[in-house]
């Protein structure tokens, strides 16, 4: 049983990831340029209505990738200084992920196009840090 939840909880943690991190490259690199060939004005309704639409799906992984995280950290206690420094480093950008994805979909906000690259960036850091804690540790 308990294989079981450690194999739920880590799929929970990496879809999680994938649909903050990889909702916010998609919407960054993909649906911003194509709607700079529409008017300002139908741009930016564009671009609410791709807010709402994001924003379930961001609180979801959000809360996600928080249980999934704690359950993560709890389950593997005892590892050693340089891990525990790599980790709060990935938990200080992943503050800042949740912070930007959270100011992205909120209704009409102002540096959405700052936001999401600062959610792009930060979230292929996180993706680098944890992929070399899973190979290192």
């Amino acid at each position: 049983m308990l294989y079981a939840l450690q194999v739920f909880v880590r799929w929970l943690h990496i879809s999680s990831a994938v649909v903050l991190i990889g909702g916010a490259v998609y919407w960054r690199l993909i649906l911003m340029p194509s709607s700079y060939a529409l008017p300002a004005g139908e741009r930016e309704i564009l671009n609410e209505r791709d807010a709402g639409a994001f924003r379930p799906f961001v609180l979801a992984a959000i809360a996600g990738l928080i249980l999934s995280g704690i359950f993560n950290i709890l389950a593997r206690p005892g590892h050693s200084l340089s891990h525990n420094v790599m980790l709060a480093v990935k938990l200080l950008l992943v503050a800042h992920v949740f912070a930007a994805a959270l100011v992205t979909v909120r209704a009409h906000s102002p540096r959405r196009t700052r936001t999401l690259t600062g959610t792009v960036i930060s979230g292929a850091v996180i993706l680098a840090i944890s992929a070399y804690l899973r190979v290192v540790y």
